[in-house]
């Protein structure tokens, strides 16, 4: 009887550290420190620089391996083209270099959620190898590809062999989470994420963190001087001037595809490529548990009869 207590004592004792261990490792507590009179925190390796936004829910507080598997359920089946490559952990260590700069941590819970569904959402659409009759339906398979597979051209643009010159034999066709394409967004990346690019833009494909972080950044980085990231204009950050209003364009999703994709998605009327990208959102508000009806009206979802920030005659960065 005694062995028999003590081996109950021993399960409870290991049950309640497991609990314990969870509820650490899930809720990181903030350290926090008065700057010139404002409130700035540091939360863990997630948030490691001090910053407002550190001071709330940090992205893993909220969205957690399981749903990362549920959003992107098909990415590894056989059929796919990135098998094994895509993971929770690659992308949560990716977004804790943004964490600090607002990325998932703008305003509450549900704005984080909202962020992380919305950027998700353009990776699901970019990255998807679904279709109409495909097991799970054509939402499920996001991450299918980490490159493009037959490329038709090297996407070398001789106008920046000043700045960023094509290496000899480098191709800069579309890789990553939100594909990268030409010599000078591989170039301006890697400017950005201290790794030559340039000369080796195969890095994107070979390491999982890197094509999300250059994936981020992008979301993160205005396109041009005097005009917001798609991060302003879905958290709020971007105040249209009168030029944008009588161009339609409005704070929410619709206008992150503006300025990911310019006149490439936007302008279009009601085009497949743009709902391609707005369904894919939809559907994981709706798997992250935020739900669509929080999405926002039609007009703040879609870009159809917006006019582009930097009009082109064709879209080299999408």
């Amino acid at each position: 009887m005694e062995a028999k207590w003590c081996m109950l004592l021993t399960i409870a004792l290991m049950l309640a550290l497991l609990v314990n261990g969870d509820d650490d490792q899930a809720s990181v507590k903030p350290v926090v420190k008065i700057v010139k009179g404002k409130k700035v925190c540091q939360k863990g390796w997630e948030c490691k620089t001090f910053s407002k936004f550190c001071c709330n829910e940090t992205i893993s507080d909220y969205f957690d391996t399981y749903q990362f598997e549920n959003l992107f359920s098909k990415r590894n089946t056989p059929v796919a083209h990135a098998v094994g490559f895509w993971d929770y952990r690659s992308f949560i260590t990716a977004a804790a270099e943004h964490q600090p700069n607002g990325f998932g941590t703008t305003g509450g819970k549900l704005s984080g959620m909202k962020e992380v569904s919305a950027f998700l959402g353009h990776v699901g659409s970019k990255t998807s190898c679904g279709y109409g009759v495909a097991t799970g339906g054509p939402l499920a398979w996001g991450l299918c590809y980490n490159k493009e597979l037959s490329p038709d051209s090297l996407y070398c643009d001789d106008y920046y062999k000043l700045t960023y010159p094509c290496a000899p034999g480098a191709a800069y066709y579309g890789r990553g989470a939100l594909p990268l394409y030409w010599n000078y967004n591989y170039g301006k990346a890697g400017e950005a994420l201290k790794v030559d690019l340039l000369n080796h833009p195969e890095y994107i494909e070979q390491n999982a963190t890197l094509a999300f972080q250059a994936a981020i950044w992008r979301w993160m980085t205005p396109v041009k001087k005097n005009q917001p990231s798609a991060h302003d204009v879905f958290v709020g950050n971007w105040k249209p001037t009168k030029n944008d209003t009588l161009s339609k364009r409005v704070p929410g999703f619709g206008t992150t595809m503006n300025v990911l994709y310019g006149d490439g998605v936007c302008g279009q009327g009601d085009s497949e490529a743009m709902n391609n990208i707005v369904s894919h959102y939809l559907y994981y508000l709706d798997l992250m548990g935020v739900g669509r009806e929080e999405a926002g009206t039609h007009d703040v979802l879609n870009c159809s009869e917006q006019a582009a920030f930097n009009p082109t005659s064709a879209s080299s960065s999408s």
